[in-house]
């Protein structure tokens, strides 16, 4: 131990290991007496253990053993309130401060959160995005004023990322201002750097997942705008991926896969399709290309793109059985509501038929076996006589459906 600390159950842990406990893994009760805690954020030093061990340290110091630094205490709300207070004087200062006491420990964290800090910081990014709307053109000629502007809106959103925010914390996020902080989260993404790009969809993630279907009802176009050009950019695996996540979690309420659908989503993940080569990438992209594809204006962007039949077809069987589920569902949606002869023709001789078939002689998922008998059933007609089916599934294929 390098910090000892007494939880409420009087078992005494190291800090960073009960911290990881309650906080990380949120668990709320004691791991050895399985007790709950009364308050798990009261973690009391147990400083004569720490002396204890400093002096075992001391002792054993011809053996190569180096003494534990003393811990700093963690702050408490009063420290936090008095800095929040202070702020209008220097409000970059502050935040470096906040940096500081946020990396100290996972109490520092709560106690920033318990003390107001998440309203403040989210009140500076919606305010600097206010000041650059107003002020952009005046400074348009001089990049530094543009980025002292937005200096403090980044250290912000690095502050709230970090800052791992209760389920509580995120909600107060989500309907700070009657959800002017979504929209500033927006404004961010189109006129942001990289950095802070990053960080605004890693905050939409986490507020999406605590977020009540009621309140995803209502988004607007342009925060869809902004997130499929970040899944275009690039910027990093880590941010794709909570781009992914953000856009499955919108996307089953309301009219959000139009919105989706029409911010160009479908070719964009079609064209990263084509290049993906790791599994998780590749079902995240299908998962959300399915949910896109229940909508006609979604299925008929994937027809209408040369490879979107092509690329669904190529990942059955090459990647997982979530993927293989995934793929032959898009292929079943199409095929009840926008199987026309021109998309029946087009599954032959892209040889999707001959996947489907594969699907059922493989082990593949009972999900995508179901999916695909009934394809199959829907079109049997149609490709049963058609010279399009490979010869050795000619014989075997009425025994499918």
């Amino acid at each position: 131990m390098k910090d000892p600390v007494t939880v409420s159950t009087g078992i005494t842990y190291d800090r960073e290991s009960i911290e990881t406990w309650l906080f990380s893994k949120k668990n709320t009760t004691c791991p050895i007496t399985k007790l709950p805690l009364i308050d798990y954020t009261d973690l009391t030093p147990n400083h004569t253990l720490r002396r204890l061990i400093q002096a075992w340290c001391s002792m054993n110091a011809s053996h190569g053993i180096e003494r534990i630094p003393t811990p700093k205490p963690p702050v408490n709300k009063n420290q936090i309130s008095k800095l929040l207070k202070d702020a209008s004087h220097s409000p970059l200062t502050c935040l470096r401060r906040l940096k500081s006491i946020s990396s100290g420990s996972e109490t520092n964290k709560r106690c920033m959160e318990a003390s107001g800090a998440v309203e403040f910081l989210a009140s500076i990014v919606i305010n600097t995005n206010r000041n650059i709307d107003s002020s952009h053109e005046a400074d348009s000629n001089d990049g530094s004023g543009f980025e002292l502007k937005t200096s403090a809106c980044d250290e912000a959103l690095s502050l709230l990322h970090n800052l791992h925010l209760s389920e509580q914390g995120l909600k107060t996020l989500l309907s700070f201002r009657n959800g002017e902080f979504i929209e500033s989260l927006t404004r961010v993404m189109q006129k942001g750097f990289f950095e802070s790009r990053a960080y605004a969809v890693f905050l939409l993630k986490s507020i999406s997942e605590v977020a009540e279907p009621v309140q995803l009802l209502h988004l607007r176009q342009e925060l869809f705008v902004e997130l499929v050009q970040v899944l275009k950019d690039q910027i990093s695996q880590k941010t794709s991926k909570a781009t992914l996540q953000t856009l499955i979690q919108f996307s089953p309420w309301g009219r959000n896969r139009i919105r989706a659908v029409e911010a160009a989503a479908v070719p964009v993940l079609i064209e990263l399709l084509l290049d993906c080569k790791e599994r998780k990438p590749c079902e995240m992209m299908l998962v959300l290309l399915e949910l896109l594809c229940q909508c006609a204006e979604g299925r008929a962007e994937l027809l209408s793109h040369a490879a979107g039949l092509a690329i669904v077809s190529k990942k059955i069987l090459r990647v997982s059985t979530l993927a293989n589920d995934r793929a032959v569902k898009i292929i079943l949606s199409l095929s009840r509501f926008s199987a026309t002869p021109h998309v029946v023709q087009e599954m032959l001789k892209l040889g999707v038929v001959a996947k489907l078939c594969l699907v059922l002689q493989v082990d593949s998922g009972n999900r995508a076996k179901e999916k695909a008998r009934e394809i199959l059933k829907l079109h049997a007609r149609a490709w049963r006589n058609s010279p399009c089916i490979p010869n050795n599934l000619l014989n075997s294929y009425p025994n499918y459906v």
